[in-house]
């Protein structure tokens, strides 16, 4: 390895491409605050070492001539190299010389000039400094530009880096992700620090910061020679910054693999294919995950996800999936012949305490690991295909079960019962969603295991308190069996069916007890149905339910999580705190009963966005009309809020018989909606938790 380097003498005649195997640009905003605080900080006299930058050279006899790296490498002495460790850095560097470039055409007094014209020092102009670190264009025939540092055309951030971040023209429209809008947020962030540093200290100090970044930060610079395994070094260096996620190992593994088999097994041409196929299926796993770009989907919870449908379900450990794929199944031993013999050793039995063990995962005595046994066959080429094909069709999936709304193919009533499911929480049922869209099954079956799906939910965990594991491990495997065409939509709905039976009686009436007993904890600690995880899903269905009979929706669901503890959204009409008002409204209930109605479910209201705390305390009159100052509305009132609201505000007091009244409708939507049936009235009264003795 040689002595350090700093960035202006590593950019003497070489080409730095970011390979195939390779994740996007991962940097975030506390990274980029510390690249510019190390920049900023620097003292003059001294340097900043930034690690080792580790390279792979590209052969010449690689690149073809119809490469826009040809030229530079043809005629110009130039060298290709893959950057194996080190890509998070080079490309910050790359963003900051192109905003720093910008800056300064940007300036008025630069306006009009072209980059020769526009110059940082006396010697050094803007045209000097692109064609130095950014690109070179070729200046005969197809005049195009070859960029200095990049991705491969098979990375999906190439086009934006190059047509949103370095300023090429013609682009068109460009696939973003959350990888491209970390691209943008860097070139933001350093616009508007280099925008602050010029407008603060003026020109002399960007001209300090250009010369600390390009002859101060420093690096060591290591090539990997031919023999030396360019995937498995990839595998095992860590970037600075953010580490590399489950999936991305899980690509640069599938490549590697596809280099080691023989030409028998996999010529010159199939290893291509099979090498394209994997890329463009990372290109659509990660356009999918990264479509919403505000609201990223987690790689690795897909990764785990799909290894649930594809592999079975093991609930070892919570990585027991990268465990899997990476020691197990996608393994170099799989590919090579066998060379170890299996030899018989004694194995120590680490003691279990009966905690870790679950009722369900208990068959004859024994616990289900739940790993497929690894064949003693040979990994091939087609099992590799087969799975990555599976992986990019159910990026797709996945991505449709938290944003089917911005899915062109889904129904509007498919929609909204994976909306629903959304609402409610998918628990563990979210792998059985992706598998049921990848089904060739029609939409109208699709909606209706939906609908069987969120009322088991409701159901189990929402009303009956089951344990929020309960039964993961057969639903789980019945993704992966429903995957594979070994079970079918009816036998999964008999399965949800059989595993609430215990939520009702012999005689298929519902079962209060578990309800009843959560809620009298509740309320014993005053907060009554305020405090029930399915109290604002509940409410929203019942304004649902209203909406049918109305014109135009009131209420949107994320009005419902825009404060962390969503205090403005449900509306206590029967206030917390007592004014003189209201104790003349319930002057006949015992002041310990009071609270069971304010925390009772009649008593517990949906408020549009329009309506906000500043109703709180005030009298039910009040709270039912708009309020104006000056002939101007300041405020709505129940009247003209949620359907919810309106339906309160046709009441002309609001006491004790009007809490329970509402509650008890309130009660019977719930059986009408989730399609089942309370034993009794004595039942729906003793779920309100109300007093029977009002008076004293």
């Amino acid at each position: 390895m040689e002595e350090p380097r700093s960035f202006d003498s590593l950019f003497k005649e070489k080409l730095f491409r970011i390979p195939d195997y390779q994740r996007g640009y991962s940097w975030q905003v506390e990274h980029l605050k510390a690249f510019w605080e190390d920049l900023i900080n620097l003292s003059d006299v001294r340097s900043h070492y930034t690690g080792v930058l580790t390279l792979k050279q590209i052969p010449t006899e690689e690149i073809a001539e119809s490469d826009k790296e040809y030229w530079l490498v043809e005629d110009h002495s130039y060298k290709l190299y893959h950057i194996v460790d080190g890509q998070q850095r080079l490309t910050t560097f790359i963003i900051f010389l192109q905003t720093f470039v910008e800056l300064l055409a940007g300036l008025a007094e630069n306006s009009g000039k072209k980059y020769d014209e526009i110059y940082i020092t006396d010697s050094l102009s803007l045209t000097s400094v692109c064609s130095k670190y950014l690109y070179k264009t070729k200046p005969i025939g197809d005049m195009f530009r070859t960029y200095k540092f990049g991705y491969s055309t098979d990375n999906p951030s190439d086009k934006y880096l190059r047509y949103k971040i370095l300023g090429e023209e013609g682009g068109g429209d460009v696939a973003e992700t959350f990888y491209t809008l970390n691209l943008n947020n860097a070139k933001h962030f350093f616009a508007q620090q280099l925008s602050n540093l010029y407008q603060q200290e003026g020109m002399s100090a960007i001209r300090v910061v250009y010369k600390k970044l390009t002859k101060k930060f420093i690096f060591n610079e290591y090539i990997i020679k031919d023999e030396f395994d360019v995937f498995v070094a990839f595998e095992t260096m860590n970037n600075r910054g953010k580490k590399l996620s489950d999936l991305e190992l899980l690509k640069n593994r599938l490549i590697y693999l596809t280099t080691l088999y023989s030409d028998q097994e996999l010529d010159a041409a199939e290893r291509k294919s099979l090498r394209d196929t994997i890329n463009e299926a990372w290109k659509m796993v990660y356009h999918q995950l990264g479509r919403n770009k505000f609201k990223p989907l987690n790689d690795d919870d897909f990764l785990r996800a799909h290894w649930t449908m594809y592999f079975k379900y093991s609930r070892q450990t919570g990585r027991d999936y990268i465990k899997f794929l990476l020691e197990e199944q996608f393994t170099p031993q799989k590919v090579h012949e066998k060379i170890i013999h299996e030899v018989s050793l004694e194995t120590a039995q680490e003691q279990v305490s009966d905690i870790d063990i679950e009722d369900e995962d208990i068959d004859n005595g024994e616990i289900e690991n739940g790993l497929s046994p690894i064949p003693s066959a040979q990994l091939s080429p087609t099992e590799i295909q087969d799975f990555v094909l599976s992986l990019k069709e159910s990026s797709v999936h996945w991505f449709s079960s938290f944003y089917p709304h911005m899915e062109d193919n889904i129904s509007n009533e498919e929609q909204q019962w994976i909306e629903r499911l959304n609402r409610i929480g998918m628990v563990y049922f979210r792998p059985l969603v992706m598998a049921i869209l990848k089904s060739n099954s029609s939409a109208k079956k699709r909606i209706k295991i939906f609908k069987q799906i969120e009322r088991f939910i409701f159901i189990v965990f929402r009303i009956s308190r089951a344990r929020a594991n309960y039964r993961s491990s057969e639903f789980y495997n019945a993704a992966r069996e429903l995957d594979r065409d070994e079970i079918d939509f009816k036998a999964i709905t008999n399965s949800l069916n059989e595993k609430m039976e215990w939520t009702f009686h012999e005689d298929g009436l519902f079962r209060i007890d578990d309800f009843h007993n959560f809620l009298h904890k509740k309320f014993e600690s005053r907060d009554g149905y305020y405090s029930w995880a399915g109290l604002r899903y509940f409410l929203f269905e019942y304004e649902l339910s209203l909406l049918s009979e109305a014109v135009h929706k009131k209420v949107e669901w994320n009005d419902l999580l825009k404060t962390s503890k969503d205090k403005v959204s449900i509306e206590h009409i029967y206030p917390q705190t007592e004014t003189t008002d209201w104790a003349i409204a319930f002057k006949k209930v015992k002041n310990k009963y009071r609270s069971n109605y304010k925390g009772s479910l009649g008593n517990l209201l949906l408020l549009s966005l329009s309506i906000n705390s500043s109703l709180q305390n005030d009298s039910f009159a009040k709270k039912k009309k708009p309020q104006y100052t000056e002939g101007k509305k300041i405020r709505n009132g129940y009247a003209d809020g949620s359907h919810s609201e309106i339906e309160v505000s046709s009441q002309d007091t609001w006491g004790p018989d009007q809490i329970r009244e509402r509650g008890l409708k309130l009660l019977e939507f719930m059986e009408q909606r989730w399609d089942f049936k309370f034993q009794s009235q004595e039942d729906r009264e003793e779920l309100l938790l109300l007093p029977v003795e009002k008076e004293e």
